[in-house]
């Protein structure tokens, strides 16, 4: 698989400092130690970060429950079960019900105003598969690890993903006038 080796490509351009060219690491890491020597002990205004300008504040649209509706049905049921036990296809019956739905919605839309993820939408189930015609299994190379995350935190990342693909297209939409 020649595709996922380190490849050397070829040098571009060169980082320029008192006019001098340097490609090499070693000379990289030697002229960063020196600038960083050099302004060590130095006064810093930090008021030059008032002459930044302010990028306009980004609007998160709220979710729907249309979003959701839509992003279960290409679940697949024949997934293993997650962490939290819970299968696609139950959480499809969840996703039926109006009042929990509107529950979900909610969970998800304030887990983005607030800017925090649950840590039980975190919890991970590690799973080593060992990979198939292989001669020995003592290295760890000769197994695949899969990551089971928890299925309603799944289906609200895949929300998320399919709303960033979405708005990656149609662009400044997020943006405030």
């Amino acid at each position: 698989m020649n595709w996922v080796k380190k490849c050397k490509l070829p040098t571009t351009e060169a980082l320029q400092y008192i006019k001098h060219s340097y490609t090499e690491l070693e000379d990289l890491w030697q002229v960063l130690y020196q600038t960083f020597n050099s302004a060590q002990n130095h006064q810093v205004n930090l008021h030059i970060l008032d002459e930044i300008p302010l990028k306009p504040l980004l609007e998160w649209p709220n979710f729907s429950k249309e979003e959701f509706r839509n992003m279960i049905k290409k679940c697949n049921n024949s997934f293993t079960s997650r962490p939290d036990h819970i299968f696609w296809r139950y959480l499809k019956a969840v996703v039926d019900n109006d009042k929990c739905l509107s529950n979900i919605v909610n969970i998800t839309n304030t887990c983005i105003d607030l800017g925090h993820w649950s840590s039980h939408f975190k919890m991970s189930t590690s799973i080593i598969i060992p990979k198939p015609n292989k001669a020995s299994y003592n290295s760890p190379k000769m197994f695949h690890p899969i990551i089971l995350l928890n299925t309603l935190g799944k289906l609200i990342k895949k929300v998320i993903g399919e709303k960033l693909q979405y708005q990656s297209i149609t662009s400044n939409f997020f943006y405030l006038n």
